[in-house]
């Protein structure tokens, strides 16, 4: 049974939420982990016309039977994780680790107010950087010192390597992406730590040789939120007339736009030591591939862009994206 890492190819902004939605329901995984930084990632998936999105929880919310764990690494804000636990009805199956850190409002003021942080770098104002900052001091809070959480803590780490142990499946989801670590990402644009697939193990607790597979997520355009560089960036009225004009999850701001980066993507993977690439939104890229689920039903030109990829990286396409929905999905990983 596998444990697969999911890890964002760009920016952020790459279609994970609905990727790992798309395993949690087809592979019927025992635990979804999530690592990452906090509430300043969100995912958003699609299932029949409703939208969902999560900022706490991992995205396979919709999996009943998956259990829901969030790793030690993450920074964790009460009332957003209560409110998705009450909205999703998951308080039977959410699990995070004893040594989350928690984000208060004190952080959130500093976050906001901050010129450095808030109009400079281009932060959402969550406070993840500032508490990030105050775990590097060792002064952080942590989720066992938070009365209101305590019905869920439990050591994430343990969970996850028993149930590894035990041949069960597991998903390990990480947040923004490869382009925005704190270490590998366009410093000082970037979020305030590692989410490479490294340090996505690492948030959750497994180490290396545990990981059967990582699965990098792209998107067939480039986005980011924020400032910092963007290559063959094109302008506003250009996104808008190729239907690329998005907004981020988390704060609404608008998203910046850019052609497929075959350097950059080439460059996350061996970052990541990605053993596979999910595509994402090729449907906004050949509108006549919307709603497809046979990669043979492509038309020409989309299967000459999928085949181009693998043909520049290396690696397979095994999960595309045609829609928003989250079955509007082709799965080619028993394709050969």
């Amino acid at each position: 049974m596998p444990c697969v890492v999911t890890v964002g190819g760009f920016y952020g902004d790459e279609g994970k939420g609905k990727v790992v939605a798309y395993l949690s329901i087809k592979d019927n995984y025992d635990i979804a982990a999530r690592g990452g930084a906090g509430p300043n990632a969100g995912h958003t998936f699609v299932q029949n016309n409703k939208e969902f999105k999560v900022r706490m929880l991992p995205s396979a919310v919709l999996n009943k039977d998956t259990r829901l764990l969030i790793g030690a690494g993450v920074l964790i804000e009460p009332n957003i994780l209560l409110k998705e636990i009450e909205t999703f009805g998951t308080t039977d199956r959410t699990f995070v680790d004893f040594q989350c850190g928690i984000i208060e409002k004190i952080h959130q003021d500093k976050d906001k107010n901050s010129d450095h942080l808030k109009k400079l770098i281009g932060t959402t104002g969550t406070g993840t950087g500032p508490a990030n900052a105050d775990r590097a001091l060792r002064s952080l809070k942590l989720a066992k010192d938070f009365p209101e959480i305590a019905l869920f803590l439990e050591d994430v780490s343990n969970s996850i390597n028993h149930s590894i142990d035990n041949k069960e499946k597991v998903l390990i989801e990480g947040t923004q992406g490869t382009f925005l670590s704190l270490f590998h990402g366009t410093y000082p644009f970037v979020t305030s730590k590692d989410v490479s697939a490294s340090a996505i193990c690492s948030d959750v607790g497994v180490g290396p040789k545990k990981i059967d597979e990582v699965l990098i997520v792209f998107k067939s355009y480039v986005t980011r939120v924020g400032e910092g560089p963007l290559n063959s960036e094109i302008s506003s009225e250009q996104a808008k007339e190729r239907n690329w004009l998005e907004y981020g999850s988390v704060t609404g701001r608008q998203r910046r736009s850019a052609p497929f980066d075959y350097d950059l993507a080439k460059k996350a993977i061996r970052i990541n030591s990605a053993t596979q690439v999910a595509l994402t939104k090729l449907d906004i890229i050949f509108p006549e591939s919307k709603g497809i689920t046979d990669f043979s039903k492509l038309p020409l030109k989309a299967k000459e862009f999928v085949n181009n990829i693998e043909s520049e990286t290396g690696l397979p396409v095994t999960i595309i994206g045609t829609g928003a929905e989250i079955m509007d999905t082709i799965d080619r990983r028993n394709y050969k």
